[in-house]
């Protein structure tokens, strides 16, 4: 009789608790707005899936002056969307955090590894507040919030060369084949 009684106490905290972390999950992993419209930072990507790093890639013929990696993050839910489907749920968002490169430390011989943190850039996808479905914004390592890119910045890249909607799938080789199975990628 005890043991009912306890269970009786603590089953509603229980559910309680458990109903408060998977209300509070998908909205860390869903674009959120300041009162000006500016997107605020997603301080949890890190805990988001891992899609791939680049080294030292651009999209200009110019040469940086220093090597660089870029990893590419997208919430949980919004990868389990694209294995179902091919394509990217309203609300998405992607993080791709850009870190300088090192060769000298520690023990270290050869190769290359990552260090500081340099920015971050974010592409949504939010149908809703933005006409062109998708928008752009960059981030420092302090910055907060930001506002949207110009087009010119980063949507036009996107239009004319992402592979599946807004988004380089060609360079995520565990998300391609999904992509082609479902027939919604397209080689750029």
């Amino acid at each position: 009789m005890r043991t009912v009684g306890l269970w009786a106490t603590a089953l509603p905290i229980l559910v309680a608790a458990a109903l408060t972390l998977l209300a509070a999950t998908p909205e860390a992993d869903t674009p959120s707005y300041t009162a000006s419209a500016d997107l605020v930072r997603p301080d949890n990507y890190r805990e988001w899936i891992y899609l791939s790093s680049g080294m030292d890639m651009s999209y200009s013929p110019l040469a940086m002056g220093h090597h660089m990696f870029t990893n590419v993050f997208v919430p949980q839910a919004a990868y389990r969307e694209f294995l179902k489907s091919g394509r990217w749920p309203d609300r998405t968002m992607f993080v791709v955090e850009e870190r300088m490169a090192s060769s000298k430390g520690s023990i270290n011989k050869v190769g290359q590894f990552q260090t500081d943190l340099m920015g971050i850039g974010v592409e949504v996808k939010d149908e809703k507040r933005f006409s062109e479905r998708w928008a752009y914004f960059n981030f420092d390592e302090g910055t907060k919030s930001a506002s949207t890119n110009p087009k010119s910045a980063c949507w036009q890249c996107h239009e004319d060369h992402a592979a599946v909607e807004h988004s380089f799938v060609q360079f995520y080789p565990t998300l391609k084949p999904v992509a082609q199975k479902f027939g919604t990628y397209k080689d750029r």
